[in-house]
């Protein structure tokens, strides 16, 4: 089945899966990673690997091996030398000032605890003369008027949302380090990538990262977003939540679980090995909508 998209160029496809240094890989990054490799493979096109490495004081020594083994022994090779978000830090720059000089940033003094319940400046800091001296986080305006819907590959149409929902956000945290959002936004617009496939618990900042798009003038990619691995309590399964690194020694089980999981076919028995199960999963990937 092919479900390529309409705006899909087999000759032009360029997808990734961007981990974070903090750690080995679990289940729920096989699923990301599998379904942006497959959906990349089947449309014949490339397939990166990005280290998202913004954040050190998060970093966990050794990870980018983790990471890379486990993405070997699965199969899952990527094109091209790997990338680094922090290699990026001029273009970022270069966004803050022009979104200085357009008036769409203030600076901010909120710590959590005085953040309304959207995680949105609770204190007005944007009617504040703010000096720069002062320890700040450097926050984006929203104009919600402006802010525009779009249609996700695996999830439908997915609506602006609303004032109350999304009123401004970080782009640039107190310690000074650039936030995921404005780095995901600038890394992941075209033509760096076309097709951007990634867990459905990123659904909510795709909405913050094309607006990002819009204000610096940047074309989107194309979003797909598929369902997450959750523990027996429900609970997204992460790092943070105590999730087991995967077992390199048994890729093959690994990736059946995952596949059943993103609702694909199972490989048949006779494709027993990695390269035969991946072969079968890239010709019969759909995105079911």
């Amino acid at each position: 089945m092919n479900d390529s998209p309409a705006d899909a160029n087999s000759n032009a496809y360029r997808g990734r899966f961007a981990p974070s240094p903090t750690g080995p890989l679990h289940a729920g990054s096989l699923v990301a990673a599998l379904a942006s490799f497959l959906d990349a493979r089947h449309h014949n096109g490339q397939w990166q690997l990005r280290i998202d490495d913004i954040d050190p004081p998060r970093a966990v020594a050794g990870s980018i091996d983790a990471i890379t083994e486990t993405l070997t022994a699965h199969g899952l090779i990527w094109d091209g030398p790997i990338l680094y978000q922090s290699h990026s830090s001029p273009l970022y720059d270069s966004a803050l000032d022009r979104l200085t000089s357009s008036g769409w940033l203030f600076r901010c003094l909120c710590t959590r605890a005085t953040l309304d319940s959207n995680g949105c400046c609770g204190q007005r800091c944007r009617d504040h003369n703010i000096r720069p001296e002062t320890p700040h986080s450097l926050r984006i305006r929203i104009a919600p008027e402006r802010l525009e819907g779009f249609r996700d590959r695996s999830m439908g149409e997915q609506p602006a949302p609303t004032e109350t929902a999304l009123k401004d956000f970080i782009v640039k945290r107190r310690d000074g380090l650039y936030a995921y959002q404005l780095a995901a936004a600038i890394d992941d617009a075209k033509p760096n990538f076309t097709h951007i496939v990634r867990g459905a618990d990123l659904l909510e900042s795709t909405h913050r990262q094309r607006w990002l798009q819009q204000l610096l003038a940047l074309e989107p990619p194309s979003y797909a977003h598929v369902a997450v691995l959750a523990d027996e309590a429900g609970n997204k399964l992460s790092k943070q939540n105590g999730a087991p690194p995967l077992d390199n020694h048994q890729p093959e089980q690994n990736l059946r679980q995952c596949l059943q999981h993103l609702a694909q076919p199972a490989p048949p028995s006779s494709a027993s090995r990695v390269p035969e199960m991946l072969d079968y999963a890239t010709e019969h990937w759909s995105m079911r909508r």
